[in-house]
């Protein structure tokens, strides 16, 4: 029987979405809405208002108001800390029902949502607690004066003033807190907008930051596409800082949008990251499986650190293939609320065409495919299903070995030695992460300095909320997580003081 999951909306309790303005809930100044259809079964599952130009600047305004009128970046700090932990506590007590939201949403299986940290509910939480607790020390620094006499050189800092945060929709929950948290507790004011393709879970959650008693106009909400409703915010001269994560095609023209008004920029933009497997790996079947999981399971690669390119000595080679080729097949696909299914759709038909595309070309290029890269058929045709597919004998130079496909295609590089693989593991435009599965330590650590990669997992990778991330070269600029984070949505000053009747 074909899936359908029409009936889930109102298990849920999904409710069609408007755009959150100045503390009200609104439709859009046109009228016009975008239809949500899942990417499982095609099926329409929900609108929401989409943000034309006008409605943009309503929401800009009213940020620009909220900070420059309002009492949120003055606010004393047990104002804000207790708000971010409000939220945080509301975000774990609803975690069921925004499970069920982002199922509806992107397909995510409440199967990876539910134990899988960094997909979850729960690091949102702790994000929202970190940074509360980075609020009473937003400190600055008390110098003696270069040049002698008698006065006070200090620092402060200050929040940045209003943020655009654009969140992609294949981490809604990380994505929500990482940008909002920090801009929060530095006192910022933000116009939010949502992925197209995950907006219902985003919406919900901002009801309970409403619920948590953030204040009116300091988190407003604008729905829609990159045009109009993308565009017009973040070229709107208001806006302070831009905060994005998503293409490094959106990514640029974000920079170049920003040079008009010199606004502040933090941007996550994807990677090609490598997993490099030597012999002496504490199981290197192991280590197979748990790469080609992070291009398999829960989000079928739709996520930017997937180890997408695997760099396997050639000792190991082939017993690498044989436990990735077994991952690999183990994958089920069906309704993201049934317990036995483990990956997600692709999220569009126009990525669906773009990774099969990919596949395509990666045959005709000479590397051998393992298995996989066909659309799932019968019950399932109806969705964006793509079984995983690995390539093997994959020179660093192809198209495969290069581009970020964001999908499950796992692309397997051999090498002879450790300078090898550490040439081929930063022979690459990005730089967001990178895996390293090795029992010597030394070698461990000696790659973990060469490789140029945000981050570097030993054995296992994981996000931290209190450890920054974001990427080298083309993955991006700046850190989201931990103290490198909330410094981003503040300015320095500097302040000069005498202590004397006399002038400096």
């Amino acid at each position: 029987m074909t899936l359908t999951l029409r009936p889930r909306r109102d298990e849920v309790g999904l409710k069609d979405g408007q755009l959150f303005v100045d503390g009200k809930w609104r439709p859009a100044d046109d009228g016009a809405t975008w239809t949500h259809r899942h990417p499982a079964t095609g099926e329409e599952i929900g609108e929401f208002a989409v943000a034309a130009a006008s409605d943009v600047d309503d929401a800009v305004r009213a940020a620009r108001r909220a900070f420059d009128e309002g009492g949120w970046p003055t606010s004393r700090a047990t104002t804000r800390i207790q708000a971010l932990h409000r939220v945080a506590s509301l975000l774990r007590e609803h975690a069921p029902e925004l499970r069920g939201l982002q199922a509806l949403d992107n397909g995510v299986p409440l199967s990876f949502s539910a134990n899988i940290y960094a997909t979850g509910v729960e690091a949102a939480a702790d994000v929202f607690d970190h940074h509360a607790g980075w609020v009473d020390k937003i400190g600055g620094q008390t110098l003696p004066p270069y040049q002698g006499g008698d006065h006070l050189a200090m620092t402060f800092r200050e929040p940045i003033g209003v943020v655009a945060a654009i969140l992609p929709w294949n981490a809604p929950f990380l994505l929500f807190a990482q940008k909002l948290a920090p801009a929060l507790a530095a006192g910022c004011t933000v116009v939010l907008k949502p992925s197209e393709f995950a907006s219902f879970t985003v919406l919900r959650m901002v009801e309970l930051l409403v619920e948590a008693g953030i204040p009116d106009g300091v988190v407003n909400v604008v729905t829609g596409p990159g045009a109009p409703t993308g565009e017009a915010l973040i070229t709107h001269p208001m806006v302070d800082k831009v905060s994005f994560t998503g293409s490094r095609a959106v990514g640029r023209r974000i920079v170049a949008a920003s040079a008009d008004t010199l606004k502040r920029v933090s941007l996550e933009l994807g990677g090609k990251s490598p997993a490099l497997v030597f012999p002496d790996a504490p199981d290197v079947g192991l280590a197979a499986m748990t790469t080609m999981g992070t291009v398999t399971m829960g989000l079928s690669g739709q996520a930017c650190v997937s180890h997408t390119r695997a760099l396997v000595h050639r000792d190991v080679y082939d017993q690498f293939l044989a436990a990735a080729e077994m991952m690999a097949g183990a994958v089920t696909y069906g309704d993201p609320f049934e317990p036995a299914t483990m990956s997600s759709p692709l999220i569009n038909t126009r990525q669906l065409d773009r990774v099969l595309g990919f596949i395509e070309r990666g045959k005709d290029s000479g590397a051998r495919l393992v298995c996989g890269g066909e659309r799932v058929t019968g019950d399932l045709a109806e969705g964006n299903f793509v079984r995983p597919a690995i390539f093997a004998d994959v020179d660093n130079g192809m198209e495969i070995a290069r581009e970020e496909v964001f999908g499950p295609v796992l692309a397997v590089v051999p090498f002879a030695d450790e300078d090898e693989a550490v040439r081929l593991a930063n022979d690459t435009e990005y730089g967001l992460g990178a895996g390293l599965y090795t029992t010597d330590a030394r070698r461990a650590f000696r790659l973990a300095r060469r490789i140029r990669a945000g981050t570097v997992g030993i054995n296992g990778f994981q996000v931290e909320p209190h450890l920054p991330f974001g990427g080298f070269k083309q993955s991006g600029l700046g850190r989201e997580g931990g103290q490198s984070a909330f410094e981003a949505y503040t300015e320095l000053k500097t302040v000069l003081m005498p202590l004397t009747d006399e002038m400096m």
